[in-house]
C-alpha cells in the first residue's frame, strides 16, 4: 500500500508541505535500473504468439506470425553483426520507409544490438530530412528504393529494405540465440530519436531512452491485468493501426503489439474504405482515430456494407472530439466503446481490454 504523508491530500495527491503531486497507485515494479537490459529483449522475452498472426499487410495479403517475427529478428541481428560488424552500439540508424511488415523486424534487430532507431516520415521533403538526419547523426539508413535518394551517403551506406539482398539478411537459416553476439544494452541507453511535427519550429529529434520504453510497457500491462479486481491476462486483440510506425504512438503500439502478444493489421496507404474491408476480414477489435476519422464513421454509408460486428472500441486522439459526434457515434455504433484520448503515449490494448470494466 502507499504510505499517504499527513501533509498529503488523499484526493490529488498534493503535499502541501513540499508542493508536489504524487500518484496515489501503488508502484509498479519495474526491472532493476541497473540490470541491461534492451526493451526489444524485454518485449521479446515475455511475448508469446507462436503461429498466431503478428502482422498482417491489409493491401497485398503479406503477414508474419509471431515465429516469423522472432526467427526473422533474429536472423538480421546476426547479419547485421556478421556483414556490418563496424556498426557500433549506440550508433544511429535512420528509417525512411512506407508501411511494411518489414519495419517491426527492422525495429526490434536494431534496438536488441543497442543501435539507436530513428525513424522518418518518407512523404518528408529532401530539406525536411537532411535536417533531421543532422540532428540525429545517424551512420547507416533502411529505405526502399522509392525514398534511397532522399537519404545522402552515410558511413555504412543504405540498405534497401525491397532488395533481394535485405531478404537474405532475413533468411539465415540455423541461427540460435547463442549465434548472435550478446550486447550489454543498459537501460538508461537511447533506444530511439523520434522527431517532433515541427509546428513550433523546425523539427526537433526526442531522445527516449529504453527504460522509458519498458515502463511504459509495464504501465500498459499492470493496467490491463488489473482494472476490474481481475488478474487474468487480457484476451489477444487484433489492432488495425491507423498511425505510422514513424509517428510516435505508432512507435508504442508496436512495442505494446509484441509484448502482449496482439496482432496488427496495416495498409500501406490509409484509405476508409479499404479500411472498413480490413476490418472485416481480419476481425480488427480496436484502433486508434482521430475526430476527422470518427465523423468518417457516422456520416458514410461505406460502414453499412461491411461486417464490423469485431469492433470493440476506437481510442480518439490528436483533438479534442465535440459531444454531439461523439453521441452520434455512440447511436450508429452502441456495441463500440469510443475512448478519448488524453495523452498520446497511451496504448489503445488499455482501452480494448477494460471494456468490461467501463461498461460496469
Amino acid at each position: 500500500m502507499l504510505q499517504i504523508h499527513p501533509s498529503m491530500d488523499p484526493i490529488s495527491g498534493f503535499c502541501h508541505r513540499t508542493r508536489i503531486y504524487t500518484c496515489l497507485r501503488p508502484p509498479i515494479p519495474l526491472p532493476p535500473v541497473d540490470q541491461p537490459l534492451s526493451v526489444s529483449e524485454f518485449c521479446l522475452q515475455t511475448s508469446t504468439g507462436g503461429a498466431t498472426t503478428f502482422v498482417v499487410n491489409a493491401t497485398t495479403g503479406e503477414s508474419l506470425s509471431f515465429s516469423q517475427f522472432f526467427s526473422q529478428v533474429r536472423s538480421l541481428a546476426y547479419s547485421l553483426q556478421q556483414r556490418y560488424s563496424l556498426l557500433c552500439q549506440n550508433n544511429v540508424a535512420f528509417v525512411l520507409s512506407p508501411p511494411s511488415i518489414l519495419i517491426p523486424v527492422v525495429y526490434f534487430a536494431l534496438l536488441s544490438l543497442g543501435i539507436i532507431v530513428s525513424p522518418a516520415n518518407p512523404l518528408s521533403s529532401d530539406s525536411e530530412i537532411a535536417h533531421q538526419i543532422q540532428l540525429s547523426n545517424p551512420v547507416v539508413a533502411f529505405a526502399t528504393s522509392e525514398t534511397s535518394h532522399k537519404i545522402p551517403t552515410l558511413k555504412h551506406g543504405t540498405i534497401l529494405l525491397d532488395s533481394p539482398e535485405f531478404i537474405l539478411l532475413l533468411t539465415q537459416s540455423d541461427i540460435n540465440d547463442d549465434a548472435v553476439k550478446t550486447v550489454k544494452v543498459n537501460q538508461s541507453d537511447t533506444a530511439a530519436i523520434l522527431y517532433s511535427s515541427g509546428t513550433t519550429g523546425r523539427v526537433k529529434g526526442v531522445m527516449i531512452t529504453h527504460r522509458n520504453l519498458i515502463a511504459k510497457m509495464t504501465v500498459t500491462r499492470f493496467f490491463n491485468t488489473n482494472q476490474g479486481g481481475s488478474n487474468e491476462e487480457p484476451p489477444r486483440s487484433v489492432t488495425f493501426i491507423t498511425v505510422p510506425f514513424f509517428h510516435v504512438f505508432g512507435f508504442f503500439m508496436l512495442l505494446a503489439a509484441v509484448f502482449s502478444a496482439n496482432s496488427v493489421v496495416i495498409l500501406e496507404r490509409f484509405n476508409f474504405e479499404e479500411m472498413l474491408r480490413a476490418v472485416e476480414k481480419y476481425k480488427v477489435t480496436s484502433m486508434p482515430v482521430s475526430p476527422p476519422l470518427v465523423l468518417a464513421f457516422v456520416k458514410s454509408e461505406l460502414t453499412k456494407k461491411c461486417d464490423l460486428s469485431s469492433l470493440q472500441g476506437l481510442g480518439c486522439g490528436g483533438a479534442p472530439l465535440g459531444e454531439d459526434i461523439a453521441q452520434r457515434f455512440k447511436e450508429k455504433f452502441p456495441n463500440v466503446l469510443l475512448v478519448q484520448v488524453f495523452s498520446i503515449y497511451s496504448s489503445l490494448s488499455i482501452y480494448v481490454n477494460t471494456l468490461n470494466f467501463f461498461k460496469d
